[in-house]
């Protein structure tokens, strides 16, 4: 199962700073809202969890 960003960890009001950092691209987001992660291309490299100062990758 890939990751997933929790919502109640995410603030949703800014661009996700894990998305540059991802190297299959699998980190999405529609405007300011919850970056979604595609588990069809996600290689569960942990870097997206590094990054989230929230915390909110699970």
């Amino acid at each position: 199962m890939a990751l997933q960003v929790n919502p109640h960890r995410c603030p949703q009001n800014h661009p996700c700073p894990m998305i540059p950092y991802c190297p299959v691209g699998a980190i999405t987001q529609k405007g300011f809202g919850l970056p979604v992660i595609d588990e069809t291309k996600c290689i569960e490299c942990g870097k997206c969890k590094r990054i989230c100062g929230m915390g909110a990758v699970h």
